[in-house]
């Protein structure tokens, strides 16, 4: 942070400061005319919002945007609606080959491109909730062995509020705006139908927390230290975050992640936690730096 900057807060690792908002309010005037896709680019150009390699973070630029316009600070450009065009995610094989064994696994990252394209289509026709949009910093990774896709994980950002985790870490609520984005959710983790190998959703777990920070601290400049998700106990046991040593806290309220006026109602799930480092309520606190 240069000197003499105000932080007003940190929103998916990046420091936002009076002057950063100030700017935001001056290109929105100076630059009436642009898209919101369009302005959050700019936006990034302005202030430097960008991954460690260079590239814009033009998604994570455009929630902050849309969490700006929700409170009143800025009014964007008019969403446009876009008429369905026929392009879709291509669908995933109908038959794919039975896997009862496999050697080592790895985890790769799926990059833009036909990499993604086809982690959507395994979780948009395997996953129960689907391929569906995530906010802020996320990564996504297929299971690999032998060169065969196993399954996919996806981590992304953490609910706003939950009262059980927030408890058990001890943190404020002004704790919880400048640091919840050490904190990264396990959005999705699907074994493919076809793989049916003992143990291989907790291995695959294991290896996703020994090498998830790391690979965070690569593509976003800085590493979480602290893993949750969910699983619906209506449907899941949650047998493979037991086996790879998860804590199981308690149970969500029944409201979306983004649900700050307590008005959405949705199905209470259990709330599966994992420290990436033994100092995580501390620095999560403020107390030690990240």
């Amino acid at each position: 942070m240069k000197a003499g900057d105000n932080m007003v807060m940190v929103f998916s690792g990046r420091e936002i400061t009076e002057d950063d908002l100030s700017l935001i309010r001056w290109a929105r005037t100076a630059y009436p005319n642009l898209s919101r896709h369009e302005f959050a680019g700019t936006v990034c150009e302005l202030i430097g919002w960008v991954t460690p390699s260079g590239n814009s973070k033009t998604p994570q630029c455009m929630s902050f945007l849309a969490q700006m316009e929700a409170s009143g600070q800025l009014d964007l450009p008019t969403l446009k609606t876009r008429k369905p065009t026929a392009t879709k995610l291509k669908p995933a094989p109908a038959q794919l080959p039975e896997i009862m064994e496999c050697g080592n696994i790895t985890l790769k990252i799926a990059r833009p491109g036909s990499d993604m394209q086809k982690w959507r289509s395994y979780v948009d026709a395997y996953h129960p909730l689907g391929d569906k949009t995530v906010f802020g910093s996320r990564l996504s990774y297929f299971i690999r062995s032998k060169g065969q896709d196993l399954g996919c994980l996806q981590f992304s950002a953490a609910s706003w509020a939950l009262e059980d985790r927030d408890n058990w870490i001890g943190w404020s609520a002004d704790d919880r705006r400048a640091r919840l984005f050490l904190v990264v959710n396990n959005s999705r983790f699907l074994i493919l139908p076809n793989v049916h190998i003992k143990n291989l959703a907790s291995r695959a777990l294991s290896l996703a927390c020994r090498q998830l920070p790391t690979d965070w601290a690569h593509e976003f400049g800085y590493a979480p230290v602290l893993l949750e998700t969910f699983v619906d106990a209506t449907q899941y046991k949650g047998t493979c975050y037991k086996a790879a040593n998860w804590k199981l806290l308690g149970f969500t309220k029944g409201r979306g992640r983004m649900d700050c006026q307590h008005k959405s109602r949705l199905s209470e799930k259990v709330i599966f936690v994992y420290p990436l480092r033994s100092d995580f309520a501390d620095v999560l606190k403020g107390i030690k730096p990240y």
